[in-house]
């Protein structure tokens, strides 16, 4: 049998095969899988406050179907935190930087890599919303306590000051949170996870990694152009108009009691305390 023949006559069969495979993903929408490379992340702090979130406190917490992730908030209250700094939990690639408008404003999303409990490498990705600044571009590689960006009062400054931030354990969502289940199959409860992955064993070592991963409509394109830092202008005092619900929802926020951190006493505090 000549198989030099039978290649020659099926080459032209496969290259059309092939042409069709290409027209057929490009009409569908989907995208070749892309992948990096990252530092395996060593632990995991809190995105404010670094690295305990001293100074801050949650006033707005994670719920299925409802608020899917936590909003954190100075113990001054009110728009005492905005400017303040916003830092990476873990190491990680930046795959989402931009001004996204819509309610968000300016958002950072970072892809962490770590070893699960069960020794396999798992993923997640932290997102940072309502920020005044970003600080860094996608494709950026950032380390753990890295700022990311400040805090700020949303678009227009329609918040009051403070952090909106999720940990999702689905890579696709993005910014297309309705088309993914609003429960704990795509997210995790924020602080929880932080305090399960706090310590993790260092291995110096660096992994491939998963991009391009949400919907074509909003793909995090990995880029290398320069960091893009938006210009800051001047208070602005102009509000859009909100429907009164909404309103006295953020009314009610805004006039939440402040809640001090517990102080730690003193090695004096706790002899004499326990002498008495």
């Amino acid at each position: 049998m000549d198989h030099g023949l039978s290649i020659r006559r099926i080459l032209p069969a496969l290259r059309r095969a092939g042409f069709l495979l290409v027209v057929c993903a490009a009409v569908s929408g989907l995208r070749a899988q892309s992948y990096t490379t990252a530092i395996l992340a060593d632990g995991f702090d809190y995105p404010v406050g670094k690295p305990n979130a001293y100074g801050y406190y949650v006033y707005r917490g994670f719920t299925q179907n409802g608020h899917l992730g936590e909003d954190w908030n100075g113990n001054g209250g009110g728009n005492t935190d905005e400017g303040d700094p916003v830092y990476n939990i873990a190491h990680g690639v930046v795959v989402f930087s931009q001004d996204y408008k819509r309610g968000w404003g300016n958002v950072v999303i970072v892809r962490h890599a770590y070893r699960g409990k069960d020794g396999q490498i798992a993923f997640v990705d932290s997102l940072y919303g309502h920020l005044k600044v970003r600080m860094v571009r996608e494709g950026e590689r950032v380390t753990r306590g890295q700022q990311l960006g400040t805090i700020g009062r949303g678009p227009y400054n329609m918040y009051a000051a403070h952090l909106h931030f999720e940990i999702r354990k689905d890579l696709r969502v993005g910014m297309h949170r309705t088309k993914y289940p609003r429960t704990y199959a795509t997210y995790y409860a924020p602080r929880y996870f932080l305090d399960q992955h706090r310590k993790l064993r260092y291995e110096a070592r660096t992994v491939r990694m998963p991009i391009n991963t949400f919907l074509r409509s909003n793909p995090n394109r990995v880029e290398t152009d320069d960091i893009d830092v938006p210009e800051i202008e001047g208070p602005q005092t102009i509000r859009p108009v909100i429907p009164e619900e909404i309103e006295a929802i953020l009314e009610e926020q805004t006039s939440m009691e402040d809640t001090e951190p517990e102080k730690s006493k003193s090695i004096f505090e706790r002899i004499f305390s326990t002498g008495g």
